[in-house]
This record gives C-alpha cells, sequence and structure tokens, in this order.
C-alpha cells in the first residue's frame, strides 16, 4: 500500500436502540442542525470548492430534508436536481456486501470458510516477499487460507490497484484487468488472482483492497447468475432502486452530474472526461468488469432505501431482505486480534462487514457509538446511526479527495453538535 498516498488522505423504523440492545429514546435532529449541514455545503459551492450537492436526511423513518444546491454541470448552468444520478464509487461495496449476505443467509457459506472453497480457482495463494528481475515473484506460504471473512473486512492479503496501491502486487492486478471496466469480466480477470501474490499474511493488517471486487465474483458464483443480474433482482427491484446500476440508460444521461477537481482560483475543471480511477468509462453504457468495488451508480433517494432497509434490521414494506443476524454481524466489529482499528485517516473507526463503524464518538465528530459508514472517491457519503435511527446520504462528484473528507466531517460536526 502507498503510504505517502494514504498520509495524503489523512487530514421505518423504532425508538429503541437495536444496536446495544437498551431502550433509549432518540433525540431529534432539529431544522438548526439541517440549515447548518446545507449553509456549509452552500458556502463551498459559492466558494467555487464544489459543483453542487444533493443531501436526504431521515430520522425515525421520516425525511427530514431532501435538497439540491448548485450544479450537475456547471458549464451550462445546469442546476444540480433532487433526481440528479451520481457515480458512487466504493458506496457500492456495502450494496455488493448486503448481496453476498443475502446468500449467506441461505446458507451458502460461512465467514470462516476459506475463499478458496467456494472459488477454488484461488486456492494455495502465497505471500508477497520481492520480485525478481524477471518480473517473477519471490513469496513465502500463507499462515492460513484468507477466509470470507477477512475478504470482508479487508484483512485477507488482498491490496488495491493504482494508485490505491502500488508496487508490483497492484500492478498485476491491472495488467490482470482488475477494475479496468471496458476491459475484462469478473469471470476472467478474478481467476488470475492465483497467479498473484498477496501483498501481507491474512489477519495481520487492514488494507483497503480489490476485496469486494471479489466478493461479486462470489456472488456470481455462488448465485448462478451475474453480478448485475443478481442486484437487479435480489435488491434493485425489491427496493424500488429505479435509478442504480452499472450504467446510466441512454434516457436518463441528462441526468448525469458531471465531476470536478477545484482549482486554486475558485474556479472548477471538470474531470469525468478524463482518464483516472474508472479509466476515461463514461458509465453510459454497460461495462465489462461489474465492479463489486466502485461501479455502481445511483441517486440520493434510491440510496435512502437502501440504508434505511438496513436501518430497519433488513425489512422493507413488511418484506425481510435480509436478516436481522446478517445486518448485525455487517455492523459489527470483525477486524482481527492482530488489528486494533482502520487507522488515522479514519479516527474511532473498526471495520465490519463492508462497513467501517465508530467505535469512539469523541475522535468522530461526535457520531453516535456502532454508526456504520462509508463514502466514494468521488466524494458522496452516507451514514446509517441506530442509536439515533438516522441515515444520512451526501452526493457530490469531487475529485479532490482531501476536500472531500473536510466536507464529510463538517456534516457530522453539524448534525451531532
Amino acid at each position: 500500500m502507498n503510504k505517502n498516498f494514504l498520509r495524503k488522505l489523512g487530514a421505518v423504523a423504532v425508538f429503541f436502540v437495536w444496536a446495544t440492545g437498551a431502550g433509549v429514546a432518540v433525540a431529534e435532529v432539529g431544522q438548526e442542525q439541517l440549515d447548518a449541514v446545507t449553509a456549509d455545503l452552500k458556502a463551498r459551492i459559492e466558494a467555487g470548492k464544489l459543483s453542487g450537492a444533493v443531501v436526504t436526511v431521515a430520522q425515525n423513518g421520516e425525511v427530514l430534508m431532501t435538497e439540491a444546491m448548485g450544479y450537475q454541470n456547471v458549464e451550462d448552468q445546469v442546476p444540480m436536481q433532487t433526481d440528479t444520478i451520481f457515480r458512487i464509487f466504493s458506496m457500492t461495496k456495502p450494496v455488493t456486501g448486503t448481496a453476498l449476505m443475502m446468500l449467506w443467509d441461505e446458507g451458502k457459506f460461512k465467514l470462516d470458510d476459506p475463499v478458496e472453497m467456494h472459488l477454488p480457482e484461488l486456492a494455495g495463494m502465497q505471500v508477497f516477499v520481492s520480485q525478481n528481475e524477471d518480473g517473477s515473484w519471490e513469496t513465502e506460504p500463507a499462515g492460513h487460507a484468507m477466509t470470507v471473512r477477512e475478504l470482508m473486512s479487508h484483512t485477507g492479503g488482498l491490496l488495491y490497484t493504482p494508485p490505491l496501491s502500488q508496487g508490483p502486487v497492484a500492478e498485476a492486478y491491472a495488467k490482470a484487468g482488475i477494475m479496468d471496466l471496458t476491459g475484462t469480466s469478473l469471470a476472467d480477470s478474478m481467476p488470475a488472482l492465483k497467479d498473484i501474490p498477496l501483498g501481507y499474511q491474512p489477519g495481520s493488517q487492514w488494507v483497503y483492497s480489490i476485496s469486494v471486487d471479489v466478493q461479486g465474483y462470489m456472488v456470481e458464483r455462488l448465485s448462478g447468475m451475474s453480478f448485475s443480474d443478481f442486484l437487479q433482482q435480489r435488491l434493485f427491484e425489491p427496493l424500488g432502486m429505479v435509478d442504480t446500476g452499472f450504467f446510466v440508460k441512454p434516457e436518463n444521461a441528462h441526468r448525469l452530474s458531471r465531476q470536478y477537481a477545484p482549482n486554486s482560483d475558485g474556479t472548477l475543471r471538470r474531470t469525468d472526461s478524463r482518464g483516472g480511477i474508472a479509466g476515461g468509462y463514461d458509465f453510459k453504457s454497460a461495462p465489462v468488469f461489474e465492479s463489486g468495488g466502485g461501479g455502481l451508480t445511483s441517486t440520493a433517494a434510491d440510496y435512502l432505501q437502501f440504508v434505511q432497509m438496513h436501518l430497519n434490521k433488513g425489512m422493507h414494506n413488511g418484506e425481510q431482505l435480509l436478516s436481522p443476524e446478517a445486518i448485525e454481524l455487517m455492523r459489527t466489529n470483525q477486524l482481527p486480534a492482530a488489528v486494533e482499528n482502520i487507522g488515522g485517516l479514519y479516527p474511532g473507526n473498526v471495520f465490519g462487514l463492508d462497513f467501517a463503524i465508530v467505535e469512539n464518538p469523541e475522535a468522530y465528530q461526535g457520531a453516535s457509538q456502532g454508526t456504520h459508514w462509508w463514502w466514494g472517491i468521488a466524494g458522496s457519503w452516507f451514514w446509517i446511526d441506530p442509536v439515533e435511527n438516522l441515515v444520512f446520504i451526501g452526493m457530490i462528484q469531487n475529485d479532490d479527495i482531501l476536500y472531500s473528507l473536510q466536507t464529510h466531517a463538517a456534516a457530522r460536526a453539524a448534525i451531532y453538535r
């Protein structure tokens, strides 16, 4: 993992606390807190740091606020709308984890199963020591085979593709077509992982990784369906997520927000039309690689259905989509004993199954203990607070990662002050 890169990054419901089992009255989020969130975002838009935003806050199953601010297209002055579509990148990860846990509910796997039990093409993976001049690997045996629990908590030995990870292992992932949205499918690229060593011994570190793309491949293997078909039939249709998928339909293309990065002079430069994390992919046609780690587009309204289902312990409109037991596992710390937390980038947080989890509220702007959350590299973010019975969704398309993290922190401070 590129430590310098991470260092740059660092700067329907019930009135009971299900996470702790205590019957504690929920504190109401007031208009003053909501106004503070919108005021902060509008100030950032007016300063030329963000192009626009859509924010939704719901508590006790009631939407308290949905507001669109700024522009989805700065050049043509197209206002942001509440149904604007966003590239949510790593907010895809909890969706993928939910899909996999649906198969856990069906008894298709156990969390402590070795991954190779279900993906035998990945059996016998070695651990990286060094790479020789001729490109061959020097490796050592893994102390144990990566488990599904480790796969879902970023502790199994996998790294990310560049730029999120650097070095020969990360470069080998890229060469194998992992996260090449227009190049190689899950079925064609994932078996190549057997010939690429793990970056570290399973269970010894927390390293953000391609593991959720492997989870998407595992969904395909266990369900016998394509990953996109499984998501559509088992999650998106039951939840009414009509605008969520791996690409934006032609009739909705005008609703896709452009993406920007701030210049030092208070202007914005468009960035979605160049290469980078998505390799220049425009999200307007079906990808070849259906990325469980970062491939989805969605709206604030759609994603609200997903997070509210999680807050409701898997229930949506009277249908139990995911068991309460699966929900509990996803929002409970799953880090191995050797890993205390997920590092300085996310102070006070541990990790469950495809969610970060607040363990120390004082270190994280007062967000309730047990709040589980994640974000996408274009700045979109969300959290689910089972103590306050609250969900928050913030949608932006911003290419300045440090600034996105500052924006997230300001929103938490406004809500929890």
